[in-house]
């Protein structure tokens, strides 16, 4: 028995010396393998870095800047919609998407000196006190207000709700009075404007997908249908996106049957999500046109993803932006933020519409939505990309954004001077139509009426000219020439936001819009889908 037990004792031994030695690689292996190993010893390079900035660089370093250069380098190696948010930033954008913030509510510019009322927002206390666009804030709690900053501006005239602020009101034509304003939550709309664009048909222009959207677009869709509306231009043009949970909601509005709306997936199960239809809380018995070009990305997409995959409506314009990723965004612990994406998704049939991109590459990224032709380039492409079909079985396509059913190409092109000329400083269109509807308040009467029989002429063409070159401001009157029916449209749109407000503005202006105009003449086509989605 001894001799047998010595006898395995070297086969035992050699054994577990090809253990071990196979461990150890293996060990090596996984160690390397660990990504928190790996960063470890980056850690005590980057502070070796540090330190030698600190104390040889030639010129004192703002290590906080330093730090989110870094920072920021770290997801330019991601893909382009991963992001590090400074805090100053990641503050301003949390109230973008929670949708309100507190103050008095008014939509402002510095002109000659003074905070001049563009508009208040739509049932604020600016507006309960009756404030109108053109009135100019000449005083704050008695202060005088003239040369204010708008940093100041946001200083003195926000603040917490319930609290009041004193200011002094000089009206056009030289009127002046006193009026007390209580603060209160301002909600900052997702919903620019909702109008009637004639007897039937409505319009909805939805600007982003925050907190608010689907308790606005409903509101505004009860609007419209109390105002008769029959058919629907729902326009998410250069619509960038936000909550994909709400995205889904407004997706239902329009879905009256159980359906897929929007699915994720990720590398973690707990990412996935999908999103089903609830039948109560849409309609399906009115055509639908959804109006979409090159700038509206991600949620936008979902709900025309939804609408074209569903067979619902007619989805009009120019192929989409092409974002087919979900980012979560996690607070860090000074204030700023990282947006890290987590997901794809991927409309109702299973469409992933994510356009290429290369890690880093964010210039040549957003550059591709601008080369000449982008749509004859994107359709010469078309056959490459995969092919999906909708619940009907038509073919759509994946791999670089919404393609439209209808291809309106957008048409406007200004002279150089009209440009500069509307994005003036000075607003001389606001300021000429703000001055137009005070001292003409007596010939504007029904808005429909004034929309569609009410325009102004040459002599109102040249009496702008004259206020410009008042103004001082350069212009090139021959290029103004040619723009001449645009810039009395603008003037008109001026007119009517002073008159009724921003909602009347922006009808007048899409009278204008040859994207929304054409698309008009789609209703038959997109009438077609009532009868298959009931």
């Amino acid at each position: 028995m001894k001799n047998s037990f010595k006898k395995r004792i070297p086969v035992a031994l050699a054994a577990i010396m090809v253990i071990v030695l196979t461990a150890i690689p293996l060990s090596q292996f996984l160690y390397s393998k660990n990504p928190y190993n790996a960063l470890e010893e980056k850690f005590r390079i980057l502070n070796q870095i540090l330190y030698y900035i600190n104390q040889l660089y030639f010129e004192d370093v703002d290590m906080d800047k330093l730090m989110e250069g870094a920072f920021k380098g770290i997801f330019d190696e991601l893909d382009p919609h991963s992001v590090y948010i400074p805090a100053k930033q990641q503050e301003e954008m949390d109230e973008l998407f929670r949708g309100s913030f507190q103050g008095i509510g008014i939509e402002f510019d510095i002109l000659h000196g003074y905070i001049t009322v563009i508009s208040p927002v739509a049932d604020s206390p600016s507006e309960r006190a009756g404030l109108l666009p053109g009135d100019q804030i000449i005083a704050i709690n008695n202060e005088d207000a003239f040369e204010i900053t708008k940093k100041d501006v946001f200083k003195k005239l926000r603040g917490p709700k319930g609290s009041s602020v004193d200011i002094t009101i000089r009206r056009i034509g030289g009127e002046k009075f006193d009026v007390t304003i209580i603060r209160d939550d301002i909600p900052i709309y997702s919903v620019r404007a909702v109008l009637m664009l004639n007897n039937e048909t409505g319009y909805i222009w939805l600007t982003r997908f925050s907190a608010t959207t689907d308790d606005e677009v409903r509101t505004a869709l009860n609007q419209l249908e109390a105002q008769g509306m029959k058919k629907l231009i729902f326009d998410l043009r250069n619509n960038s996106g936000g909550f994909l949970e709400q995205a889904a909601a407004i997706s239902n509005l329009f879905i009256a049957h159980d359906d897929t709306l929007v699915f994720t997936k990720g590398k973690s199960v707990s990412v996935e999500q999908v999103f089903i239809s609830d039948p109560k809380k849409g309609r399906e018995d009115y055509p639908l046109i959804v109006l979409i070009n090159r700038g509206s990305a991600s949620a936008s997409e979902i709900v025309a993803g939804a609408i074209q995959d569903l067979d619902r409506g007619l989805v009009v314009g120019e192929t989409s932006f092409g974002k087919g990723l979900v980012q979560r965004q996690l607070p860090l612990n000074d204030g700023s933020a990282i947006r890290v994406t987590i997901a794809r998704y991927y409309t109702p049939s299973g469409r992933l519409i994510q356009r290429p991109y290369k890690n880093g590459d964010i210039k040549d990224y957003y550059k591709e939505l601008y080369i000449q032709n982008r749509e004859a380039v994107l359709d010469s492409l078309k056959e490459l990309r995969p092919k999906y079909k909708t619940r009907a079985g038509r073919t759509v396509y994946g791999g670089g954004g919404i393609t439209p059913d209808v291809y309106i190409r957008w048409e406007l092109n200004l002279q150089k001077n009209t440009q500069k000329l509307l994005s003036h400083p000075k607003r001389p269109f606001f300021n000429w139509g703000s001055n137009y509807a005070s001292t003409h308040n007596n010939e504007i009467n029904l808005y429909e009426n004034f929309r569609d029989n009410w325009d102004l002429d040459d002599n109102d063409f040249q009496n702008f000219i004259d206020y410009v070159n008042n103004e001082e401001i350069e212009i090139n009157r021959e290029e103004l020439e040619i723009d001449k029916a645009y810039i009395l449209k603008m003037l008109k749109s001026e007119i009517a936001g002073a008159h009724w407000g921003k909602d009347e503005a922006i009808g007048i202006r899409l009278t204008y819009d040859n994207q929304v105009m054409d698309a008009l003449d789609y209703f038959n086509e997109a009438a077609g889908f009532i009868n298959y989605s009931q």
